[in-house]
């Protein structure tokens, strides 16, 4: 691992912290904490930064509980998925910058051209001023100065975080492929991924009140073939193994003599790459998504079924971060952190309520209501039990008719303060981008624009990987 890593890092600025990380992966006594995370083009979503800095912080946090030991802090790029379509954009500015052109294969193998022309229009975008030219000399050096996506998005993480000693991983390897092959030929033959994560998902499936989606279901073999411009399932259909929409095919011989000639030439899908990283790792804690963390979970029958460790795993931090001004203007307004987080009509409809001169709220009205028809209950009742229907008609239009008066209130209230509001609308916007979070939109560059080295440090210095919180940054 260390050798392979070495050779991958030869044409890179690398830090000595990184470098020492790299050489302490030979020692007995070091470990790895681990993130992976797609190509995305510049980044991609903010929360990209987020995963790394966890992954950062809690290797020195372990560092500092365990001196005498080593941690490394790892990103695992996924260069070997195939779906462009998910990575080839950023959002900046509220504008979308795509990367167009045609793409087949993995990802992480795909030549740079056409890159130029998306630079120069960011370029233009960015403006003037220190921080945009960094940012520009950044982009054009990651995706105009190298010749396939891996070797770019590789230059860009070490750019970003080689002070604090990450180490960027290409697993698309064939020297670490071949401490996989064990595992390749059992996927092969003996097809254990999916018998033990299917009777993982059969007893999922069956739980009586729990709410848990299958996030992933395996095939047969969970194996792709790489090849030039190449990532296509492979399967077994009448003893033989095909790669699909090719001629490619082997008999159980010929198939296990090209994983021991060519292990590279096999890819793991979403159920086997967990099993790979950890075969190929000394790995404590995987730190991802929500998303990512759910299917992780169905896993772990497979790796005791391969007799690997099944890593901790530890969701990762979230961050909003706002300016000095956006949070001052939340002062001003009286908005609190949580109100914030409301969705858009509860954010607007609480507020309203808040800062208008009269009363909006009929909850104490409806309640005196109900109880004046609770008592036409109980008179029903000793009077003619058929009564009772009608007094239900009676209630659920009397209900109906106040919640509609107060509905219409809001509403005149609303347009009467429809300034408040605008702002009010205006300042949520800039923080939860087209109703979502910040961190599922924004890329990175629009932050750095504005904060320059100053983004990274703070969330280096604020996020805490087991605190388990909402982190939320005024910069």
């Amino acid at each position: 691992m260390s050798e392979t890593l070495l050779s991958q890092y030869k044409n890179l600025n690398a830090s000595s912290i990184t470098l020492n990380h790299i050489k302490s992966l030979k020692d007995s006594n070091t470990f790895t904490v681990t993130t992976g995370h797609q190509l995305n083009l510049f980044t991609g979503p903010l929360y990209f930064l987020h995963k790394i800095v966890s992954t950062i912080n809690l290797a020195t946090q372990l560092k500092s509980k365990y001196p005498n030991c080593n941690f490394v802090p790892i990103y695992w790029m996924a260069t070997e998925d195939h779906d462009f379509e998910e990575i080839n954009y950023f959002n900046f500015n509220g504008k979308k910058l795509r990367w167009n052109r045609e793409a087949t294969g993995a990802v992480g193998e795909l030549d740079t051209v056409g890159l130029d022309a998306v630079y120069d229009i960011f370029s233009k975008e960015l403006g003037i001023g220190k921080n945009a030219e960094t940012l520009k000399v950044l982009f054009k050096s990651a995706y105009v100065g190298h010749n396939n996506l891996a070797e770019a998005t590789r230059f860009l993480a070490n750019e970003l975080f080689a002070d604090y000693g990450l180490v960027v991983l290409e697993a698309n390897n064939a020297a670490l492929k071949r401490l996989f092959i064990p595992q390749l030929k059992k996927e092969l033959v003996e097809q254990v991924s999916f018998k033990t994560v299917s009777k993982t998902n059969a007893f999922i499936e069956d739980l009586k009140g729990v709410n848990y989606p299958i996030q992933v279901n395996p095939r047969e073999i969970n194996l792709f073939y790489l090849s030039n411009n190449l990532r296509e399932r492979i399967v077994y259909e009448n003893k033989v193994y095909r790669v699909l929409n090719t001629k490619i095919a082997w008999s159980q011989s010929q198939i296990l003599d090209e994983v021991n000639a060519y292990p590279e030439r096999f890819s793991p899908n979403v159920i086997l790459r967990p099993l790979y990283q950890e075969v190929i790792l000394p790995n404590l804690c995987y730190i991802g998504g929500g998303g990512e963390l759910a299917y992780w979970f169905q896993l772990k029958a497979n790796f005791e079924a391969h007799n690997i460790v099944f890593p901790m795993l530890l969701l990762r931090n979230s961050v909003l971060i706002k300016t000095k001004q956006q949070a001052e203007k939340l002062e001003k307004l009286d908005i609190s952190n949580e109100t914030i987080f409301l969705k858009r009509d509860a954010f607007i409809n609480k507020r309203v309520r808040a800062i208008s001169n009269i009363d909006i709220d009929f909850s104490e009205q409806l309640e005196h209501l109900k109880s004046q028809f609770q008592k036409l209950y109980k008179l029903a009742t000793h009077t003619d039990k058929s009564f009772i229907g009608a007094v239900a008609a009676q209630e659920k239009k009397q209900i109906n008719g106040l919640k509609h008066l107060e509905k219409r209130l809001l509403t005149a209230q609303k347009r009467k303060l429809k300034d408040q509001v605008a702002r009010m609308t205006a300042l949520q916007n800039e923080l939860f981008p087209n109703q979502t979070l910040q961190e599922r939109h924004k890329n990175f560059s629009e932050l750095y624009l504005e904060f320059g080295d100053v983004l990274i440090a703070s969330l280096i210095q604020n996020l805490e990987p087991l605190k388990g919180e909402f982190t939320i940054l005024t910069l």
